[in-house]
């Protein structure tokens, strides 16, 4: 068994740069695990610059100087981070108290579909059974209604994790834009100065990441005002509320469209029942499903590198399960650093073979 982990570690840790990035990643993992929560306003900023410095990129190319492009781009953050808190989550927060006001009434409706399974199915459910499902429903609806509509001082942490959020995270994204250079220059001071296999990973990194993150921000926008506009056209109830779920849906691939279809299908069946309404509606949905995964995300993921649908399932599984939505959003891009990385890191016989080779 020694000699079997001698030679591993020989075969892929003889390197004095493979030592240190795996301490690197093994670091950096710690951190992330263990001070998550204390970090996120930090890493929630670093996410937003990342997002924007395309768009620096692109002013300083038209002969703008870098200090007005970060001035114009930061503006621009601002106006979308005043909008979002202003006008679309108190659009949501308020459909979503309406939603819960009224699932009693839903609930009985849906009693009404499930009783007729023991009519025409005894074999296989009870009455009794509808009743305690119907029950377990309404208990755990009230429960949570009664967490959304009222703010006790058990909320108190909640509300000063979002003054913090709503303090330090423009702060921040505006001195990662402005000192982007300084901050990097300083942490690259620490590396060693021939670093081949860091330098390949991170150039492939970076494309992989900036293509993945701002496509799926564009996707997660283009996607719920789409779905937004079709549901408020056709007059269905809370469609602020579904919208905003579709667009994050998209965050976690072929799950979350699954999950998210789920509210969408019953809240439209409950409105206007098997009627012609209900197939529009049905209709555009499923047709923007199809524009997303046929054309929207193809365009938008064009340089991504392509993953069997088993392993972003494991990612966003794995990742979800560590870091929560921070984990969800990344699963493939992480996924993809693991790739990358296994793809790049360096073995013995190689090693050899250029040396004598």
């Amino acid at each position: 068994m020694l000699k079997v982990l001698k030679s591993w570690v020989h075969r892929f840790l003889s390197e004095e740069e493979a030592v240190l990035f795996c301490l690197l990643l093994i670091v950096t993992f710690l951190i992330v695990l263990t001070m998550g929560n204390t970090l996120a306003p930090v890493l929630t900023s670093i996410v937003l610059a990342f997002l924007m410095q395309g768009f620096i990129t692109f002013l300083s190319s038209r002969n703008m100087p870098d200090w007005a492009a970060v001035t114009v781009t930061f503006i621009i953050f601002l106006g979308g981070f005043v909008a979002v808190l202003g006008f679309v989550i108190p659009m949501v927060w308020g459909q979503m108290a309406k939603l819960f006001s009224e699932l009693p009434k839903m609930i009985e409706k849906g009693q009404a579909l499930l009783e007729l399974i023991p009519e025409n199915y005894p074999n296989l459910i009870t009455h009794d059974q509808v009743g305690n499902l119907v029950e377990l429903m309404g208990t755990e609806v009230a429960r949570s209604g009664q967490w959304l509509l009222s703010f006790s001082l058990s909320q108190l942490p909640v509300l000063i994790s979002v003054i913090i959020y709503l303090v330090l995270v423009p702060i921040l994204v505006f001195f990662f834009l402005k000192d982007k250079d300084v901050i990097l220059s300083w942490f690259v001071s620490f590396l060693p100065e021939d670093r081949p296999l860091m330098n390949k990973i991170g150039a492939e990194m970076h494309v992989q990441m900036a293509n993945y993150v701002r496509g799926k921000v564009i996707e997660i926008i283009i996607t719920g005002i789409v779905t937004y506009i079709l549901f408020k056209a056709l007059g269905m109830n809370y469609a602020a509320l579904l919208a905003f779920f579709v667009g994050l849906s998209v965050i976690v691939p072929y799950i979350g469209v699954a999950i998210v279809s789920v509210p969408v299908v019953l809240i439209a069946y409950f409105q206007w029942g098997l009627s012609s309404e209900f197939a529009y509606v049905m209709l555009g949905y499923a047709v923007i499903q199809v524009l997303d995964g046929m054309v929207l995300v193809p365009l938008l993921f064009s340089e991504a590198v392509n993953l069997h649908p088993v392993i972003i399932i494991t990612a966003v599984l794995f990742f979800g399960g560590l870091w929560g939505l921070w984990g969800v959003f990344f699963a493939i891009p992480l996924a993809t650093l693991v790739k990358s990385i296994m793809n790049a890191w360096p073995q013995q016989h190689e090693i050899d073979s250029a040396e004598y080779g």
